[in-house]
């Protein structure tokens, strides 16, 4: 069911395509559908009962997915499969909001039986791309003051980039690539594949002369190449700090702006440390691949048969 009205709205201005969102949520849905009917909630749910429902964090952090877990509640009350009945989902704390334990973030009114199958969809969602915030906003707060930013990575759930990369957002990271089209990232196996980082760069703008350019260099002498080649961003691979420190001091001394972005074998302890070194972005696949999930859950507070 393609979300409409204010959720498709809500969806947009997150910068969300409701449906891709949509297909997420039809397809985990199916997962828990594909034998049939919820069971167990048909055996002890009144079929005409209806209850309000608030989704509460059990722990700190960061909200994302707000405007997500209310398109699964209509995608399941709102398809009739609970007699029709009206259903509406309130949220009370917007995206990127803070997260106080134990006050609601949603309340959700209607047929109690669609709530709970539409329920573990909600909150596997809700539960995970929070959780991205949450650990986004760590890396931001470790580095806040240096001018560094935090980015993330392609290392995402295969069918979740978007979603994750919006949480990335919630919690104040940036987005790097999207896909493999949207910018170019030379990395060792295409220097090895070209030759030499020099090489590499000279092929990417003989194919697309106006795209975004990033190498990823791990040496100093690699990183002097990539500069004199005209790369626009380069990536610093497994930099110790010192090192960092001396790129970042030839990098500002070249004629063209560059910007570096360090990546490998950081940690949330020497954020600050390397974010120092004058470096541009870190670069964090852990905010998508490694986040755990934050606790929220469901809990009915009324009913009416």
């Amino acid at each position: 069911m393609i979300p409409s009205g204010a959720t498709r709205a809500a969806l947009l201005d997150a910068g969300l395509d409701p449906e891709q969102v949509a297909a997420v949520i039809g397809a985990a849905l199916g997962e828990d559908l594909r034998d049939g009917p919820d069971v167990t909630t048909a055996a002890t749910v009144p079929a005409d009962q209806r209850s309000q429902a608030a989704i509460t964090p059990r722990q700190p952090g960061v909200l994302a997915g707000g405007p997500v877990a209310i398109a699964v509640f209509e995608a399941v009350l709102g398809a009739g499969s609970c007699g029709g009945a009206a259903a509406s989902v309130e949220i009370l704390l917007p995206d990127g909001g803070t997260l106080t334990v134990g006050r609601p973030v949603l309340l959700v009114r209607g047929p109690t039986a669609g709530m709970l199958t539409a329920e573990r969809t909600a909150l596997n969602l809700l539960t995970h791309l929070s959780g991205i915030a949450t650990a986004t906003r760590s890396w931001v707060d470790a580095v806040s003051g240096t001018g560094a930013q935090i980015r993330d990575t392609r290392k995402t759930l295969p069918g979740l980039r978007a979603l994750e990369k919006y949480a990335v957002r919630c919690g104040g990271g940036l987005n790097h690539r999207m896909s493999l089209g949207d910018a170019a990232l030379i990395k060792d196996n295409h220097v090895a594949a070209a030759g030499s980082v020099r090489a590499a760069i000279a092929a990417v703008r003989s194919l697309n002369p106006s795209i975004t350019l990033e190498v990823e260099v791990d040496t100093l002498d690699q990183l002097d190449e990539a500069l004199d080649a005209g790369a626009q961003v380069v990536l610093l691979d497994n930099f110790d700090t010192a090192d960092t420190a001396e790129a970042v001091r030839r990098a500002r001394r070249h004629p063209q702006p560059v910007e570096l972005e360090a990546s490998g074998g950081l940690t949330l302890e020497r954020a600050a440390e390397v974010a120092a070194t004058g470096v541009d972005y870190l670069a964090v696949g852990a905010l998508t691949h490694s986040a755990p999930a934050l606790d929220l859950g469901l809990d009915l507070t009324s009913t009416v048969a």
